[in-house]
């Protein structure tokens, strides 16, 4: 299994349906097989070759999913780069990737001009024009405009693609320097192989040619996966669960115009496609979401979801009351909660309506174990705290950094495990109570709090639409657990620090209420939705 190659079958198993959209932009699988192809050829023109690394420096677009189908397609590696890094942070992560190329759009042209100069192993600097149609677009120097090499080079041959090929996504969590975790590339496509042909109800073949028939069939039958993308592709959540999935079972990724979550871009874009399966991230999504269903019921004019079969959300917490909210106006809609990162899968819930689950209650794969300090197995209904391990797919490790690969891979009694940092208890019937990271957790007079079992509380209060939860320093608590929320705007009333630390601690124990609440605008995370802890640490720190 290689990605270019499983995506080279399925596009000749079904040239004429459609592949990716952007916009009104739509691409056939002809299409996009031809034009990555015509990419491909460029990229090994300007000296690529196998394993030499491509960034991917773009907002979500049509142009970003050929750019990663070429590299592919030329067994190069590409990486997924943040649009929102500015000139060190990109430099740190071109350079530690050992960039190569890079597929930039024009509207970040001034970053890359930048740093450009300080990364002697790029070769290829490939321009994306996001400018609207019409208006002045100066290019960078000796930057290559991406339609031009299209349009220039002949499609490249397929041709053999090992297995062991190396695959790369990297991730920056909330601390530290983003981290290249390194996959074998057979492995981790037909796990997403698997993944897109449960999603539309049949069992995955185990050859490419098995794939391309199976999905000739499922197009006749016209039961091909329509995948609306909500969070961006330069995380896993979105490249993974959005797009590439579905791609290895022939479906078509659409992806949203707006560079910020547009709940009524996303609702409508579900009603213009007939999308089957959506990708979210949580309660960040699924508050707007449920907002724009309301707002456009009250305006007379309701949103037809009834295509839809499937919500998938991984990332942040996703919690009952949101669930059942979403299941409540979606009466069809399957919710799949799933638990991980970038490092490897853990678990999952699904849940449909009438059944929503606890929040942070998850069914743990069968090869993840929780362990203790020592390296023991937590006990199930014992009631103690442990690191949850994985021991399903995992990565051959971090690129260039075997001191954080040995920590977070390792060995026990013969196995190895992946340790991504979350903490758990196993309840009585075997299923995961997650509590959150362990880089995360509050010490507060002796007792430690995990954030993200506050941050559920405080979010019941009525108003607050989101909240982070931090440890401040403090001269008596040690760290005093702090609250940074936000408070609808449609809200009829003001909401008060006293209600909220009154509410959590008739929900959970008195020592994990918040000490203080702060309130913002917009509580503040990534665009994948993901929590921004650190400036929620900072914000909770000023006077």
């Amino acid at each position: 299994m290689h990605w270019g190659t499983v995506w080279e079958s399925v596009a000749a198993a079904v040239p004429d349906r459609p592949a990716v959209s952007h916009g009104a932009v739509t691409r056939t699988w002809a299409g996009y097989e031809s034009r990555s192809a015509r990419l491909a050829a460029a990229l090994t023109a300007n000296g690529l070759t196998p394993g030499s690394k491509l960034g991917l420096y773009m907002y979500n677009c049509n142009e970003y999913l050929e750019a990663q189908f070429a590299g592919f397609k030329a067994r190069c590696v590409p990486i997924n780069v943040n649009y929102r890094y500015l000139d060190d942070e990109l430099c740190y992560l071109l350079d530690n990737a050992d960039a190569e190329a890079l597929v930039f759009h024009v509207s970040l042209s001034d970053r890359v001009e930048r740093i450009a100069g300080r990364l002697p192993k790029m070769r290829v600097l490939i321009a994306v024009d996001d400018t609207a149609a019409g208006a002045a677009v100066t290019p960078l120097p000796g930057a290559h405009d991406y339609e031009q090499l299209i349009a220039d080079h002949d499609p490249m041959p397929p041709i053999e693609r090992p297995g062991d090929d190396l695959y790369m996504l990297y991730t920056g969590g909330t601390t530290g320097m983003p981290k290249g975790v390194m996959y074998e590339v057979g492995g981790i496509c037909a796990y997403f192989a698997e993944r897109g042909f449960e999603a539309i109800g049949i069992a995955t073949p185990s050859t490419v040619d098995g794939i391309a028939e199976a999905v000739a069939a499922r197009a006749e039958e016209g039961a091909l996966a329509i995948s609306v993308v909500g969070p961006p592709l330069m995380h896993g959540t979105g490249l993974w669960l959005g797009a590439s999935m579905h791609h290895c079972a022939g479906g078509h990724v659409v992806t949203l115009e707006s560079r910020s979550f547009d709940a009524h871009e996303f609702l409508m874009t579900v009603e213009r496609h007939r999308a089957t399966h959506v990708t979210i991230v949580g309660d960040t999504f699924g508050k707007p979401i449920i907002r724009a269903i309301d707002e456009g019921r009250a305006d007379g004019n309701p949103y037809d979801l009834t295509s839809l079969s499937m919500a998938v959300s991984s990332g942040v917490m996703w919690t009952t009351e949101v669930k059942r909210a979403l299941t409540d106006r979606i009466p069809q809609l399957l919710l799949l909660d799933a638990i991980g990162s970038t490092e490897g899968s853990i678990g999952g819930r699904v849940s449909h309506r009438g059944q929503s689950g606890e929040t942070a209650r998850f069914t743990p794969h069968p090869t993840t174990k929780v362990f203790d300090e020592h390296d023991r197995e937590v006990v199930p209904g014992s009631g103690e705290i442990g690191m949850v391990a994985g021991s399903g797919l995992l990565p051959i490790g971090y690129y260039k950094d075997p001191e954080k690969s040995a920590r977070t891979f390792r060995t026990i009694e013969g196995i190895r495990y992946t340790f991504p940092g979350d903490m758990a208890q196993v309840a009585e019937d075997g299923s995961l109570i997650l509590l959150g990271r362990g880089s995360n957790v509050i010490n507060t007079g002796g007792e430690k709090v995990y954030p993200e079992e506050v941050e559920e509380a405080v979010k019941r209060v009525e108003g607050i639409v989101d909240c982070l939860v931090v440890g401040v320093d403090d001269e008596r608590f040690g760290q005093a657990v702090t609250a940074v929320a936000s408070v609808s705007p449609n809200h009829p009333e003001p909401v008060s620090e006293d209600e909220v630390i009154s509410m959590v601690k008739s929900l959970i124990a008195g020592y994990k209420a918040p000490k203080r609440v702060v309130f913002v605008a917009a509580v503040p995370r990534a665009p994948n939705g993901k929590a921004d802890y650190p400036r929620a640490r900072q914000l909770a720190s000023e006077p």
